[in-house]
């Protein structure tokens, strides 16, 4: 058995290490307590997880929160935060992320066209950024079982909405798979399987 050769990173047209970066948006405790589409816990067991995958595969990182400056909000949650480490975070007063000009400079200088996003809520703070960069020609990747709305219906809604409007949905074990590609890139594949061990998706894999 042979793999043909692998792709130019880069150029691919699928994501790579290479070509990818990950947002996170408003991981704060007023955002995460507000959901109510999925069980929070497990909300911020696979934000995490996405944030372990994009550092399993040296993706550049963007964290930004909401009115922390202000002192109107809380900073990203604990659990996040042990994991990111020093990521620098950017404080914004603006709902819509790429209305602020320190976000929207931190991705520019990633180099990355195609964009993780992660984001509470769904319908907003995910949905226009989302749109805003469609039209500056990104391709985006809503994380659809790492994000979160104030109701099912509307965190459905906003993603019908992204989806509409071009976004590629999701989730982490299609990323981990499609970052991974191939078993013989031997250096990310303990971090693949443990991850996906820790997601509960391989129970074994010895």
């Amino acid at each position: 058995m042979s793999s043909f050769p692998r792709r130019d990173p880069a150029s691919d047209h699928l994501l790579t290490p290479d070509n990818a970066a990950l947002l996170i948006i408003d991981y704060q405790p007023t955002q995460v307590d507000s959901i109510n589409s999925m069980n929070r816990a497990q909300l911020i067991q696979n934000i995490v997880l996405v944030t372990k995958l994009a550092q399993n595969y040296q993706l550049p990182i963007v964290l930004s929160t909401v009115n922390v400056k202000t002192g109107r909000n809380k900073e990203t949650i604990p659990a996040l935060k042990s994991v990111l480490g020093d990521t620098p975070s950017y404080d914004r007063t603006s709902i819509n992320a790429w209305e602020d000009q320190d976000f929207y400079d931190a991705v520019q200088a990633t180099g990355r066209k195609k964009l993780l996003l992660t984001a509470l809520w769904t319908e907003a703070c995910l949905t226009f950024p989302t749109l805003d960069a469609l039209r500056e020609g990104f391709e985006i990747y809503p994380v659809v079982d790492a994000v979160g709305g104030t109701s099912l219906l509307a965190h459905e809604t906003a993603l019908a909405r992204v989806a509409q409007a071009g976004a590629q949905l999701t989730s982490i074990a299609q990323i981990a798979c499609e970052l991974q590609r191939d078993w013989n890139r031997a250096d990310t594949v303990p971090g693949f399987v443990g991850i996906l061990k820790e997601a509960g998706i391989f129970l074994r894999l010895d």
